[in-house]
């Protein structure tokens, strides 16, 4: 009998990205391999990417765990990088702690991943030292996501913040502008492009094209957390199209 996983998501109210990115990638993994998924979300809410409205965003994170682990999800992933980093250095691994324990004391102990913790991740499998980042939020926020990722062990080269403060907004930001962007960045010695430090921003159509633009392997939190979340459920991390940190080489 083909086994069969449950996808939760924890996903910001306005976020329309990951309920589409995720479950394309581990629907394309489904032509190569014979595990089954579905897809699970719970809502908090956020329209405008603030400080102040992602700090009572990731407020309701434990309603949304507990409601997710109530339909006994095998893994939970929190679909939001810069509400993490946003709450301090390094919040990621106190966040999935604590949301992990929400689903054990619900009696459904399902492993947490965050798409920060797991874009962070992905870059030490990677054996990523200096990266590019590209990034749709405001600057102060995208300097703070900088200053995150380099206080995990990253150099980062360059990075961009294209300054979109609409959540939504941010969900149609057209993927075929990231090449260019990309184009116009300072990649010498860089190791991986970074090329959305965001779940809510369109990429994956975009990361075969700058793959073969840059030479460089090209990752996303959305590809991230895909990568996270079949680690967790130990399952092979390989989806087709899905960039090099899915190609099978990790």
């Amino acid at each position: 009998m083909t086994k069969l996983y449950r996808i939760g998501q924890i996903v910001p109210s306005s976020n329309t990205t990951m309920e589409t990115e995720i479950p394309a990638m581990l629907h394309a993994r489904q032509a190569i391999r014979p595990e089954r998924f579905t897809f699970h979300s719970s809502r908090m809410r956020m329209k405008q990417v603030k400080k102040e409205e992602l700090a009572a965003m990731d407020a309701e994170s434990d309603r949304c765990a507990v409601e997710l682990s109530d339909a006994k999800v095998d893994v939970l992933g929190y679909a939001c990088l810069v509400a993490i980093m946003a709450m301090g250095l390094g919040y990621h691994r106190q966040s999935e702690k604590r949301l992990q324990q929400a689903t054990a004391d619900n009696d459904a102990l399902a492993p947490v991943i965050t798409s920060a913790g797991a874009l962070v991740e992905a870059l030490h499998v990677m054996k990523a030292k200096r990266i590019a980042i590209v990034a749709p939020y405001m600057k102060p926020l995208t300097e703070l996501v900088v200053n995150y990722i380099r206080e995990e062990g990253f150099e980062v080269q360059d990075w961009r913040a294209l300054e979109i403060p609409d959540n939504l907004a941010v969900a149609r930001h057209d993927p075929a502008n990231l090449p260019g962007i990309v184009a116009g960045m300072d990649l010498e010695g860089v190791d991986v492009v970074v090329l959305s430090a965001c779940v809510q921003m369109q990429s994956l159509p975009a990361v075969a094209k700058v793959e073969a633009q840059t030479g460089k392997p090209v990752v996303t939190a959305a590809i991230a957390t895909t990568y996270a979340m079949l680690k967790a459920l130990d399952l092979e991390p390989v989806v087709p199209g899905a960039g090099a940190l899915l190609s099978g080489a990790y």
